[in-house]
Parts: structure tokens; sequence; C-alpha cells
């Protein structure tokens, strides 16, 4: 026990801010508020207290080897569950006060989500909100390193604590001027013959796109690839295609959004990078949850 406290729990955190600047030593040491000189020794340190190799010279880089890698992974969560802990007990004293880190998806950069946070701003003036907009596996990236202490993702990631606050429900936009425009609901089968605008083949949303409509009997033809929701509302209106998209109060002008038979929806969850919060984030979760 000693030995991680004093030694190997300095040491692990180098490795892991090494690894999340990709083998930049002096961007590693920044983010660690360190000199260059105390992150080389504690990498020494750590592969003389292992008896492995975890660097290799490349230049003014060094680069992890595979063991490295594996253990920084490893290791993050375990690191990120003792800076909560410490920070859960040194926070107790004043809840009221402090700093949450919190990301969400650019989706939902307008309505509902920048209400709550303004509400919770308004109520607990004392905290200060550190904010991110960003996709969604970027955000599951930030929370995995400690960057973020919570964030609302889509799906909720594997691997981290999350409660579903709420889900999004997915309906068609079309054109205005779309034959099916006046129905108040239309099967994904309706759209077998359309030409789709959709998100790049990565991103969740297409992939449901294609699981939804492969279950419909047929395969969409996308013809355009946009990464923001907004815009392909756009491109609708413009009558380049169809979209699968999340309901919106702000639809795009010159669309429409009609419901889909069967469910299609998905879920949103409210996401922390360890079981354990400070009182600030806790209070913070506590309230988007009361209110989803």
């Amino acid at each position: 026990m000693d030995q991680w406290m004093v030694e190997l729990a300095p040491a692990l955190r180098a490795l892991t801010a090494l690894a999340d600047h990709d083998g930049y030593m002096t961007g590693a040491a920044d983010a660690l508020g360190i000199p260059q000189s105390s992150m080389s020794r504690r990498i020494h340190a750590l592969e003389r207290a292992l008896r492995i190799p975890l660097i290799a010279r490349d230049g003014r880089v060094v680069r992890l080897t595979p063991a490295a890698l594996r253990l920084a992974e490893s290791a993050r969560g375990p690191l990120n569950e003792l800076d909560a802990a410490v920070a859960e007990v040194t926070g107790d004293a004043d809840p009221d006060h402090g700093t949450v880190r919190f990301g969400f998806p650019l989706t939902m950069g307008h309505g509902r989500i920048p209400r709550l946070l303004a509400e919770f701003n308004r109520a607990h003036p004392g905290i200060r909100l550190q904010l991110k907009q960003a996709h969604g596996a970027e955000l599951s990236d930030d929370l995995r390193r400690g960057d973020l202490d919570l964030a609302l993702t889509i799906p909720p990631p594997r691997g981290l604590p999350h409660t579903v606050v709420t889900h999004q429900e997915i309906c068609a936009t079309l054109p205005a001027d779309h034959r099916l425009a006046r129905d108040r609901r239309i099967t994904l089968a309706d759209l077998a013959d359309e030409r789709f605008v959709a998100n790049p083949a990565a991103y969740n949303l297409r992939m449901l796109t294609q699981e939804w409509c492969g279950a419909a009997g047929f395969e969409p033809n996308v013809g355009v690839e946009v990464t923001e929701f907004s815009t392909i509302r756009e491109f609708v209106g413009l009558g380049m295609g169809v979209a699968l998209l999340p309901f919106t109060d702000a639809p795009a002008a010159g669309t429409v959004q009609i419901a889909l038979a069967g469910e299609h929806r998905r879920s949103v969850g409210l996401t922390s990078a360890t079981s354990r919060l400070t009182p600030a984030a806790r209070r913070l979760s506590d309230f988007l949850i009361d209110r989803e």
C-alpha cells in the first residue's frame, strides 16, 4: 500500500497523461502541472518497479509499448475513482461551491438542455460550470480520461456509470412538399425508394438508420452524408432527400416531421467519469435527473 500511494499512483497518473497526449512528454507534464524532468522520472520509476519497458524513443516523441497502453487504460478508472473519493471528502464542507465539467452533444445545443443549465446556474451560483459540446464518442473518451465529470451521452457508453434520463423519439423529416408530408404517421417501408440525407457511417443514428431500414426490407440510399443535424434539416428543406432525425421544437424551414410507426428512439444517458461524484457534480446530476 505504501508503494502504491508514494510511488505507483503518481507514476501511473504520469503514464495515463502520456497516453492521453500521444507520447508528448511536454504536453503530459503541462497537463499534470509538473516539470518534464519529473515526468520522465516517474515513467522510469514505473518501469523499474514493474520490470517491463513502457516507452521507446521516436525523435522528440516517446512511443508507448503495447503493455504500457494496456496498463494506462486499466489504471485510468481506479485513478479517477481515487481522485473522486478525495474530492468527495474534501468537498463535503462546502457542497455549494466547486467546478463541474459537463459535456453534452452538439445536437442538444439549443432548447431544453441550455434552459436547464441556466436554471441550475441561477439556483446554485457558487458552482462553476465548465461546459463542452462534442460528438458522443469524444464525450465518452473525455469521461474515461477524467477530463469531464458528467456528460449526456447518446447512447450511454458501456463500462461507465450512467442513468438513462430520457429518450429521443426519431421521426421522418421530409420536404414540406413531399408526397407524404400531410400524413400523420408513416412506416419506414414508405421511404424505401427515397434518397436519404444522413450522418456518416460511424455515427450512432446512421447505424440505427441502417438497422431500422434493413428490418423494413430495404437498404437506405444515402446520397448525402453530413455530420450536423441542423445541416441535414437544411438540406431536406432544400429537397435533397429525406432523413431520420430526433424530433425538434425548431424544425428547419421547408420541412415537416412525421411520426414513424413502431418504436424508433434512442436512449440518452447521464454518464459520469466514476461511481463517486463530488458534491457539486452530485448536485448537478440530481438536478438533471429530477427534471427529465
